[in-house]
């Protein structure tokens, strides 16, 4: 394996370690007040607990042109599931007669009668003195009562009547499904069928033409029903039709739409009724989240692009008009904020401060045992820390990728060992930039404890005591040993089995259990340092090798906090 292979073979490996979670951490150095660690105590009376903490967001006024277009309709996931025909059954008392069914009748007294009729084409069974009864549309629940009726009309006493569904017709029939579908054409089913099972069938609503808040139900040209799906999303409200051959379902076109975003629960294109409504009639339908402070509304006024933001409660009051698009947005900080520990404590992991705490507040509620804890090694993770580091990282390795894509050759020769370079370098690139930091902050040193203020999801780590001392790198046998007071850095690099041929032995690094990182070659090592060896540079082997390991150093020393 040629040396510069060797090199970055090396070099990756180093990466790697680093990037591991435990390790994989940006850090910045504070310099604040110290207040002594030992200070802290175990009262919690004056924390909140939150167990779920509203998201903020820096928002501003919606891109209707783009977001709002790829929103679904209210409703459209209506049809991803399936409607079963269900076989027609007597015993439903909803279930209506129609033509076909049979009617069980008994009659005892002044007249009899022990028979099975049949409804007719007509709709009609037929009773002897009595004459003809509509049965067609007729609920199961209400037949015997409508025949006792029909009965007591001809025969005032002396008469009594059973009367009951006997068996239920599973007839189909064919229904017309037109409009503003997906499949429009002639489907079959049965006659209680409903009208999303017909519509299911036609492949449902076309979302981008067709209307969710009207669909008509036509006979001939009498409209038996119609039907707005927001009804049966909301409140499972559906009207029961009985269908019959050649009826047709008609969904008309599509009607005005407002665009809904951002802080809500429903963040679909809603459909209203009607040239405008108001901002109260579109949060019954976007149920907002209660943290929501204000909205942005953006369309068309006057053929004018139009935009505002307001509050809350002055968009209850506010017009919206077709084309509109709204975001709901948390515009305002909460007065608490979520903070976390981590490491060796006792209590709850997860707490609830005011706004524009500092951390000598949080640690003067909390929990720990002295003799597991390192109370004079506490350190801080941050989000804020961790990005910027983050987006430090990923520009040197662009900066890197540039030069090695840009680099001249002089010959033929040197262009082929400079793209074999270039191969492995950007290898090396794509496996940094996989590098996950953790935004460490140290905040400790020599048992003081920085008092800095404290942001939103901080995590507060308090790391256990240790007696051990890893040794990690370029040496010969990696590994953790029991820390010796009168050891030095060169008497843990031979427990290690000394250094490998590759190790860069005037620049070792040695990181404190407070993520403080220390360079050098005459260092001193505490209990619960790790020391890590980086490998040594040859730069005649090749034109990119220092760059490459200078950003090594840079994101092993932005993973780590070098001083305080």
């Amino acid at each position: 394996m040629s040396y510069f292979k060797k090199i970055l073979l090396a070099l990756s490996l180093g990466l790697l370690y680093i990037a591991t979670p435990i390790y994989a951490e940006e850090q910045t150095a504070v310099t604040n007040t110290p207040v002594d660690s030992s200070t802290l105590k175990t009262n919690s009376s004056d924390l909140l607990t939150a167990e779920e903490k509203p998201q903020i967001f820096d928002e501003g006024l919606p891109r209707a042109s783009r977001s709002g277009q790829n929103l679904q309709p209210f409703g459209a996931n209506l049809f991803a599931g399936n409607y079963v025909s269900r076989r027609a059954n007597a015993l439903d008392p909803n279930y209506q007669v129609i033509a076909g069914d049979k009617i069980s009748l008994r009659m005892w007294g002044e007249a009899t009668a022990n028979e099975v009729m049949t409804v007719d084409a007509n709709g009609n069974v037929f009773i002897p003195d009595v004459g003809e009864i509509h049965m067609v549309g007729t609920r199961a629940s209400e037949v015997s009562n409508k025949i006792k009726a029909a009965v007591g009309k001809v025969y005032k006493d002396g008469v009594d009547v059973y009367a009951n569904l006997l068996t239920a017709s599973s007839k189909e029939v064919t229904v017309f499904v037109t409009g503003s579908v997906l499949k429009p054409g002639q489907y079959t089913g049965l006659p209680d069928d409903s009208v999303l099972a017909f519509l299911h069938q036609a492949g449902g609503v076309d979302p981008k033409r067709g209307s969710y808040r009207q669909v008509l139900v036509k006979r001939g040209q009498q409209r038996i029903a119609s039907v707005d799906l927001y009804d049966f999303v909301n409140n499972g409200s559906l009207p029961r039709t009985l269908f019959r051959d050649g009826d047709t379902i008609v969904v008309r076109p599509q009607g005005s739409m407002i665009s809904v975003e951002g802080d809500t629960r429903n963040n679909y294109r809603f459909e209203f009724l009607g040239n405008s409504i108001n901002g109260a009639q579109l949060v019954k339908y976007a149920r907002p989240d209660s943290s929501v402070t204000n909205i942005a509304v953006s369309g068309t006024r006057d053929g004018l692009p139009n935009s505002s933001y307001i509050s809350y409660e002055q968009f209850l009051r506010t017009r919206l008009y077709d084309g509109d698009s709204v975001r709901f947005v948390t515009d305002a900080p909460t007065p608490v904020m979520d903070i976390s520990l981590e490491g060796s404590h006792l209590g709850n992991s997860y707490l609830a401060i005011k706004r524009g705490s500092r951390l000598q507040e949080v640690l003067d509620y909390v929990s720990v045992d002295p003799n597991e804890a390192d109370i004079g090694n506490i350190y801080i993770k941050r989000k804020s820390v961790a990005i910027e580091q983050k987006k430090n990282i990923d520009e040197a390795l662009r900066r890197l990728e540039r030069s090695v894509l840009t680099a001249p050759a002089s010959s033929d020769g040197e262009a082929a060992i400079r793209a074999k370079e270039a191969e492995l370098i950007l290898k090396f690139v794509e496996r940094a930039s996989t590098v996950r930091p953790e935004g460490k902050i140290v905040v400790s040193d020599r048992g003081k404890v920085a008092n800095i203020r404290m942001e939103d999801g901080d995590i507060i780590v308090i790391p256990a005591k240790s007696d051990v001392v890893m040794i990690s790198g370029e040496v010969q046998v990696p590994q953790s040993v029991v820390y010796a007071p009168n050891a030095t850095l060169k008497d843990y690099i031979a427990q290690a089995g000394g250094y490998t041929e590759r190790a860069n032995e005037d620049s070792l690094m040695v990181v404190k259990p407070n993520g403080k990182v220390i360079m050098g070659s005459n260092l001193q090592v505490a209990a619960g340092d790790q020391i890590m060896v980086y490998p040594r540079l040859d730069t005649k082997d090749m034109q990119f090798t220092k760059d490459l390991v200078q950003i090594v150093y840079q994101i092993a020393v932005a993973a780590k906090a070098v001083g305080l």
